[in-house]
């Protein structure tokens, strides 16, 4: 079922009329019922009762999104949605290697207590905990010195922070948050399929493809570092989608 990203969204926000001082405009977006004048939704194109939003000079009228740039805003605040989650996460993570890092030899006393207490029941399951991969890692992490854990720390803030900072832009629908999300996610691509050449999971391989699908959706869709035409041809895309336009471009002149 094909999607009307326009109403979906008037039925959200709300109507967004115009009365423009050129007649030629004016007559196409206005008219008169039993019921009072109505005014033609930029949007959507419904004609609405009631005053006007506004009015002026075409020029003036209010760039309302429409059609294909909803569809894309609703991409980029689902990416921005994700990256908010995700820097959220890695903010966490990182708080809990900064209170590791200062109390590591209390953590690996209760660690080893607890290994004790479970190695008989998994050993009950035919697995050997002295052999998980999961337990080697936290153990090889214990021999970590503190400096490295607090460097550790501080990286991943600092990847957080890009993260957020990209969900924020993305969600405004920022052109240079579109470029920060594609040059910072490419970057991370080598290293996230040097990972799955380590240890493939479902989890890995739905992150790589959808990291892949957002920097070739963002790169072409918003027709970033010259693609398709790049910049100029994106700002002639957005001001074409303008009801007004479409009805100047007419030249339907009143009766």
């Amino acid at each position: 079922m094909k999607i009307d990203w326009d109403r979906r969204t008037c039925s959200r926000k709300g109507h967004v009329t115009y009365a423009p001082d050129d007649p030629r405009l004016r007559v196409r977006l206005h008219a008169t019922t039993a019921l009072g004048d109505v005014w033609r939704c930029l949007r959507c194109g419904d004609f609405v009762l009631g005053e006007p939003h506004g009015s002026g000079p075409a020029a003036d009228a209010p760039l309302v999104p429409r059609g294909k740039v909803l569809r894309d805003l609703f991409i980029l605040r689902f990416l921005a949605v994700e990256r908010a989650v995700r820097g959220v996460f890695i903010v966490l993570v990182a708080v809990a290697v900064w209170k590791f890092s200062n109390s590591q030899d209390a953590v690996r006393r209760l660690f080893n207590e607890y290994l004790d207490v479970l190695r008989p029941v998994f050993r009950h399951f035919h697995y050997d905990l002295d052999h998980s991969p999961v337990v080697g890692s936290i153990q090889k992490a214990f021999g970590y010195r503190h400096s490295t854990l607090l460097l550790v720390a501080a990286l991943l803030l600092a990847y957080a922070l890009v993260e957020l900072v990209e969900a924020v832009g993305l969600w405004y629908a920022k052109r240079w948050a579109e470029y920060l999300t594609v040059v910072a996610t490419a970057a991370f691509l080598p290293l996230e399929i040097y990972e799955l050449t380590e240890h493939i999971s479902w989890l890995k391989i739905a992150t790589l493809v959808l990291n892949i699908l957002a920097v070739l959706y963002i790169a072409l869709a918003k027709r970033l570092f010259g693609l398709r035409g790049g910049r100029r041809k994106f700002d002639e895309e957005r001001h074409s989608a303008s009801l007004l336009e479409v009805e100047e471009s007419a030249g339907v002149m009143p009766a």
